[in-house]
């Protein structure tokens, strides 16, 4: 057996480990990326109290981060020149820090880098993160998505400079998320986890990754369901993130996640509902291609059914719950095999349910 598994991102993981930013930050001057949430002040105040005030801040992000979006935040940081990027937030913060590390707080590097692979001078900004949801992975791995509403698309950041420096992963800084969020964050991590596993690049490492997330996801989300307020069941869903995210960040995401953009785009799907209530379909597909994809998969879920599993989560089963008519699910799941991420699957558009 041989392989390569890579991954740079100095992670500390555990209740209180936010305490560590100003160490981190090691009085460099920085931007502080974040959400303008009332639930997120205190950590905020947090984070400036030991790090020290920053230069500036960005908290108009908003959901699926948009090149327009982007635009304007950067026509807000005329001037602006930090020394080191801190993302406190969920995917949406992680991923524009990370288009803003790339162009230097510039709009035009990073916009003509992502659209047309021009090149940027610079090596990008370093990035500090701090994940406040468990689930969407971008705190481990060197990509950013990026969406294109008017040109109905989702664009992807890719490079190697985007690794975060460090992570803090604290749990009790998703204490207070709602169902939907955590949920929906939850289910992205799980289909990070299974996503890796039936991939053409998947390793025994990321497998090992991959298991024991898929684990820790299934048992810690129902806990959630019944008890928001249960301390360990937030610590085992954010280490489940966690491991999900060292897994993906070597192998990339797969057909589910190809799915899922159109959904968005088109549909409003909330992400992390549109890259999982199509991994049974996606599994149905994938099982009997390789034996150790199998094997893993069969571990990874311990028994569980998955279709049961995700309809006791409130998953619907089908995208006819989205709206989605039979011609334009024929579309998308066709599309979804074509594209970068489809390819990575290691079943066939035949093997998936109602398309042979």
């Amino acid at each position: 057996v041989s392989f390569a598994y890579h991954n740079p991102v100095r992670l500390r993981f555990g209740e209180g480990v936010l305490d560590e930013i100003g160490a981190l930050v090691a009085g460099r001057s920085y931007l502080l990326v974040t959400h303008p949430d009332a639930p997120m002040r205190p950590w905020r105040d947090r984070v400036t109290s030991l790090a020290g005030e920053p230069l500036a801040v960005v908290d108009t992000i908003e959901p699926n981060p948009s090149l327009a979006l982007l635009r304007r935040v950067c026509d807000g940081l005329d001037g602006v020149d930090p020394e080191v990027i801190v993302a406190l937030g969920g995917g949406s913060v992680i991923d524009s820090a990370k288009f803003l590390a790339a162009g230097h707080c510039r709009f035009a590097p990073a916009h003509d880098h992502l659209l047309h692979g021009a090149p940027i001078a610079a090596p990008a900004l370093p990035l500090i993160a701090i994940p406040t949801t468990a689930g969407t992975g971008s705190d481990l791995t060197k990509w950013a998505t990026i969406w294109d509403p008017e040109g109905n698309r989702k664009l992807s950041l890719n490079r190697d400079d985007l690794y975060p420096e460090a992570v803090l992963v604290d749990p009790l800084l998703a204490a207070t998320l709602p169902w939907a969020m955590t949920l929906a964050s939850g289910l992205d991590a799980l289909s990070h986890a299974l996503e890796s596993l039936w991939n053409v690049n998947a390793n025994p490492v990321s497998r090992t990754h991959a298991v024991q997330a898929a684990h820790d996801i299934l048992a810690a989300l129902p806990r959630l369901q019944r008890d928001l307020s249960d301390r360990e069941a937030r610590s085992l869903m954010s280490l489940g993130a966690t491991r999900a995210g060292l897994a993906f960040s070597n192998t990339q995401t797969a057909l589910a996640h190809n799915i899922s953009y159109p959904l968005t785009l088109e549909y409003g799907v909330t992400h992390g509902i549109a890259c999982s209530f199509c991994l049974p379909q996606v599994m149905q597909a994938a099982l009997g291609v390789d034996a150790d994809c199998d094997a893993a998969l069969a571990a990874s879920l311990g028994g569980t059914n998955l279709r049961d599993a995700l309809s006791r989560l409130g998953v619907p089963a089908d995208a006819a719950a989205f709206g989605v008519g039979p011609d334009d699910w024929r579309r998308i799941v066709t599309d979804a095999f074509a594209g970068q991420r489809g390819r990575n699957f290691i079943g066939s558009i035949g093997r998936f349910p109602g398309m042979g």
